[in-house]
């Protein structure tokens, strides 16, 4: 199995975070499970176990610097691949309530490999794209969390994540380098959806060079009905 030592040191020193043998194990055996599947389904570019640890793991628990995990909050993590930001935070908060959202049949079928592997409960997986699921009303304004990693510019994200979100909960995008300049560029795609900037936290990870972002919006207004707009428009016309 993976070791996971270097995992449970920086969530130590970053987070504050003690990572008992049951959550080790789990870990270890996701990095498992994820560089085995990644040989035949397209789920990471990064298959340095180390850099799995960093990068994929430590990244998405770095989310709760930007908020706290309740119990029975309900987390949706939009366009999550392999289940990142989304599965690590389950593994150490297992109080939450998540739904993984992705449009990749194949990567569904890993998230709910890997959910059932380590007996994760209280987790949803939707084969569905987010304008769509922004539409449905088992979903739309629903989320106290809605989560995204790397999955579009913020004036289109913005457009994904915000009508899942519901009035007084947070939308925390995880960002690189570009935080803040996409962020400016969203200003006008925030304001017709309900958004507010509330901060944009710097995460320094160990052994990553550059600088990692949560940007976190709170939902202060309900989002207009006709967003989000259907299938591939927000990225072709971006508020």
């Amino acid at each position: 199995m993976t070791s996971v030592e270097q995992l449970v040191r920086c969530s130590r020193n970053l987070l504050g975070l003690e990572l008992n043998g049951d959550v080790q194990r789990a870990f270890s055996r996701y990095a498992d499970e994820l560089l085995a599947w990644n040989e035949n389904v397209n789920l990471t570019a990064i298959t340095d176990p180390e850099a799995i640890e960093m990068r994929h793991f430590l990244d998405s628990l770095s989310v709760m610097l930007a908020v706290p995990l309740a119990p029975g909050q309900r987390v949706i993590d939009v366009g999550t691949g392999a289940g990142f930001p989304g599965i690590p935070l389950r593994i150490i908060a297992p109080q939450i309530e998540l739904t993984l959202l992705e449009s990749t049949a194949k990567k569904t079928h890993f998230l709910q490999h890997i959910t059932d592997l380590l007996k994760l409960k209280n987790v949803r997986i939707v084969n569905a794209r987010a304008e769509d699921t922004g539409q449905d009303t088992a979903h739309r304004e629903r989320h106290d969390i809605v989560l995204a990693r790397a999955v579009a510019q913020m004036p289109v994200l913005s457009e994904y994540l915000l009508p899942l979100c519901k009035v007084g909960g947070r939308v925390i995008a995880l960002k690189g380098e570009s935080a803040a300049a996409e962020v400016q560029q969203a200003e006008n795609a925030l304001k017709i959806l309900g958004g507010r900037l509330e901060k944009i936290l710097s995460v320094e990870l160990p052994q990553v060079t550059e600088t990692h972002h949560l940007v976190v919006i709170e939902k202060v207004a309900a989002t207009p009905p006709q967003y989000p707009r259907r299938a591939g428009i927000p990225t072709k016309r971006p508020l």
